[in-house]
């Protein structure tokens, strides 16, 4: 349940620590105190998206925590599965919005996010505000309150996936299926792109070994000159020495010099390397000299496979690695498209077994939506005539409709509200405040079938004034019996029986507005029920009314 909830310059509330205790938690106030910050706050602190408009005019920041204790074994194994694994049963959770827009998480002092916040939120606590009674409208949103009372929510999404596998199957067999004459027309074409690539013969790097012979012929003269003189200047021309020659004479010198000076051997023995060395660059030389092939006639051909390679680049790819790529793609279209008519025979029989195993569970899934419908429909009707709906009946319009991913299910509530009456569609004809009763009704049939430890209800009892409002009030006390359960109230029927009646109240000084959250003990409450019946000037016949109502909701 939640044991405490910490607020730190969200909206009007500049600072609150409240206290919650097991079974009925009740806020009342006058409208605009703030009733409704605490449940954007409790939203907040759950990983909700909030905007920035939540943090108090003037500060820097907003913080929210949370904590909750005595967590079940749903909500125990969720923060396991995050990451998270409660001690003592218990976790305490923080956020903290900025106004620069940025969120700060934590679960038990450990960085978390959001979407965890979120994640985990549903094992948690349950909020129904005054919005969710829109869910009532919804035929969609009855499928779903049948099948979390009938458990069938496995059942459904076995349904689901089959219903989607068949569809994808299904749709891939409608793109085997083209026109025939287009199907002819692709092969054609992807046998001649693949023809064409194949008949070039391409080898990876053939690209830049041909431009680099281009290279080399167009500049076949300037080469041999180069290399002709690199050889003259070594080898010599004519009467005059070349560098070698010159480095054989300045080789002896030295050596003679260092037969009689020692200081000279290691220049001596440096030129020697040298003129080795020099020697190899004159064999390198000629032997490039020798094996130089440029051959212009060849310059032609180069020229007409570059031309190749560039055609078939502007088809099929930048570099001669994508246009490879290309063919090979093409060859695994032919294949499969040649092979389509196999392919469609194998998917035809898949997509019959998919379909005939999406139709039995959804067969199955509507035999027991059935069954758990007239359940749910006795069920809420028990709850409707204590709630001081005895004439309201509810009912089911359950039909057969062509298969889809929720099933063969066209499920809609219907009601009749005056005896006598046909049954009609719950959007068409529900007021305000029978909406707000069947709402919570259904909220309380499933609440029972799970364990969460809180359930919220911002302003249920809109609408609903009275007796009616007085047995909400019942009803809520008989579900917070088992359970946590925390109420934002305008009604004193339903505020009398709290175990825990909280008051919340805004005051302006110093040119700022705070909202205070105040716990009430027996005097004060008989004044704030007298207060919420009679108004702020409460006479003695309305004190003697409210502490004559808080003692028969005690009894």
């Amino acid at each position: 349940m939640l044991s405490q909830l910490y607020i730190n310059h969200v909206a009007v509330i500049s600072e609150a620590t409240i206290e919650f205790e097991g079974g009925l938690n009740v806020f009342t106030g006058e409208t605009g105190a703030g009733k409704t910050i605490l449940i954007h706050a409790i939203n907040a602190v759950l990983g909700e998206r909030v905007s920035r408009d939540l943090i108090r005019t003037g500060e820097s920041r907003a913080v929210i925590t949370a904590l909750f204790t005595d967590l079940s074994n749903a909500a125990q194994e969720a923060l396991v599965q995050a990451g998270y694994p409660a001690e003592d049963a218990s976790v305490l959770i923080y956020r903290e919005i900025s106004a620069d827009g940025k969120s700060n998480c934590k679960i038990d002092g450990r960085p978390a996010t959001a979407s965890i916040l979120k994640s985990i939120s549903e094992y948690l606590l349950n909020i129904h505000g005054q919005h969710d009674n829109q869910q009532l409208l919804s035929s969609q949103k009855h499928v779903a309150f049948i099948d979390s009372f009938g458990e069938l929510e496995d059942l459904a999404g076995r349904c689901r996936a089959a219903y989607h596998r068949y569809m994808d199957v299904r749709r891939e067999l409608e793109d085997i299926q083209t026109d025939e004459a287009e199907k002819a027309r692709r092969i054609d074409l992807l046998h001649y792109q693949i023809g064409e690539i194949e008949a070039a013969n391409l080898q990876p790097d053939e690209e830049d070994e041909l431009k680099s012979q281009r290279k080399m012929i167009q500049n076949s003269l300037r080469i041999t000159q180069a290399l002709g003189g690199s050889a003259s200047l070594l080898d010599g021309e004519g009467e005059s020495q070349g560098i070698i020659d010159q480095l054989g004479e300045l080789v002896a010198n030295m050596s003679e010099a260092a037969e009689y000076l020692d200081a000279a051997r290691p220049t001596a023995d440096r030129l020697t390397e040298i003129s080795y060395e020099f020697e190899g660059f004159a064999s390198d030389i000629h032997s490039l000299l020798d094996n130089l092939d440029c051959d212009p006639s060849q310059l032609d051909e180069i020229e007409r496979r570059l031309d190749t390679i560039y055609s078939l680049k502007k088809k099929y790819g930048a570099t001669i690695a994508q246009i490879l790529a290309y063919h090979e793609k093409a060859c695994n279209e032919l294949e499969q498209t040649e092979s389509s008519d196999a392919r469609a025979k194998q998917l035809t029989e898949q997509a019959g077994r998919l379909l005939e195993e999406a139709a039995s569970l959804a067969d199955e899934l509507f035999q027991k939506r059935e069954a758990a419908a007239s359940g749910f429909i006795k069920t809420v009707q028990d709850e409707l005539t204590f709630l001081d709906m005895p004439s309201v009946k509810l009912s089911v319009r359950h039909q057969k409709k062509p298969l889809s991913a929720d099933g063969i299910d066209d499920l809609e509530l219907f009601i009749s509200t005056n005896v006598g009456e046909d049954a009609k569609s719950l959007a068409k004809i529900a007021s305000g405040g029978e909406l707000s009763r069947i709402m919570l009704s259904i909220k309380n049939v499933l609440a029972a079938k799970d364990d969460i430890g809180t359930l919220i209800f911002d302003e249920v009892d809109t609408g609903v004034s009275g007796h009616a409002a007085r047995k909400i009030g019942q009803k809520l006390a008989q579900v917070a019996a088992n359970r946590q359960v925390i109420v934002v109230t305008h009604l004193a029927q339903v505020a009398s029986f709290a175990n825990r009646h909280l008051l919340i109240s805004k005051s302006t000084h110093d040119g700022r507005t705070f909202t205070a959250i105040t716990p009430l003990g027996r005097e004060q409450r008989i004044r704030e029920l007298a207060r919420m019946t009679g108004g702020d000037d409460a006479s003695k016949i309305a004190l003697k009314h409210a502490e004559e109502m808080l003692a028969d909701a005690g009894n």
